[in-house]
């Protein structure tokens, strides 16, 4: 059996899934696109070729397994994308949450579950159809629950808009020994400076009291003041549009002191390393194209 425990986004990991890219799918036409940024890169004709992000998350897995972290990986299916497992489900505390995600992904969901398979089937839990949520909004912070959303009447109309607050008041439900806030996040079909696809694309906690914000992905700017007196400015690395635009928020923890990050981030390289962590320094640029990195490939099942 597995063993799940998942209270934070940076105690030693020990078990994780991270997406493939093998039999991606090929490019994808405009209509298809599910992100303001891969539309950008399908008309600008600079979406990632599948050989690189399958080179780009073999190093992410090599680095991992550096650390005597064990790595699961989807099954293939083919002519499909499923590198951001991150999307598909979630662990808080010991308990697996299956998310509803986009119907044109639900394989995604399928393809892991010779995983879920291997997990005492009470700590297992299916969300009622009518909540939606995805595992980058879903942020497990000790005894706080952090979950980025929308709330607005037009949310049907934002393909961008991927956790509801039915979802929300489900997971209070679930988990009433959390304290749960929700933010809601700026939801933008076409303009990728303009949009937080998930809430790890404005936010997330680190090691060491530390955490990376973007504050104009929140629709509140309250919100994002709140998190930031929350931590302290003083342990904040705040990025602007163009940080979370190159994902410079969604780094991936290994343990409290080290942090992979992609190579071309050398202000935040820089200053993680300037606060004692041990920086694993990758190549990620080509799958961040399709408006996810690091932590969105990832789905960690145990932290200790």
């Amino acid at each position: 059996m597995i063993s799940l425990s998942v209270t934070n986004e940076f105690a030693a990991l020990r078990s994780v899934v991270v997406g493939i890219a093998q039999s991606n799918g090929g490019l994808p036409d405009a209509e298809s696109c599910y992100d303001p940024k891969s539309l950008r890169h399908v008309l600008a004709g600079t979406y990632p070729l599948e050989s690189d992000m399958i080179a780009e998350l073999d190093e992410f897995v090599a680095v991992l397994q550096k650390y005597d972290v064990k790595v699961f990986r989807p099954e293939v299916i083919q002519n499909y994308n499923q590198i951001f497992a991150r999307d598909i489900g979630f662990v808080i505390d010991d308990t697996f949450v299956k998310s509803n995600i986009l119907p044109d992904r639900a394989d995604e969901l399928r393809a892991i579950q010779y995983i879920i398979d291997q997990i005492n089937p009470a700590q297992v839990i299916e969300l009622p159809e009518y909540c939606h949520v995805e595992g980058g909004d879903v942020i497990v912070h000790g005894d706080n629950l952090f979950i980025g959303t929308y709330y607005g009447s037009d949310y049907a109309d934002y393909i961008t808009a991927r956790t509801n607050k039915a979802a929300v008041e489900k997971l209070k439900e679930i988990f009433p020994n959390k304290t749960i806030r929700a933010f809601e996040l700026k939801k933008s079909k076409t303009d990728p400076l303009s949009n937080a696809l998930h809430l790890d694309c404005c936010f997330q906690p680190l090691g060491r009291g530390k955490a990376i914000i973007h504050r104009e992905g929140f629709l509140y700017p309250q919100d994002a003041q709140w998190l930031i007196d929350y931590f302290g400015s003083d342990q904040v690395f705040e990025i602007d549009a163009l940080g979370m635009t190159k994902m410079q928020s969604n780094v991936f923890s290994i343990s409290e002191s080290v942090v992979v990050s992609e190579k071309h981030f050398t202000a935040l390289n820089h200053w993680l390393r300037h606060h004692g962590f041990t920086v694993e320094v990758i190549r990620f640029a080509e799958i961040s194209k399709q408006g996810g990195l690091l932590r969105c490939s990832t789905l960690p099942l145990q932290r200790i």
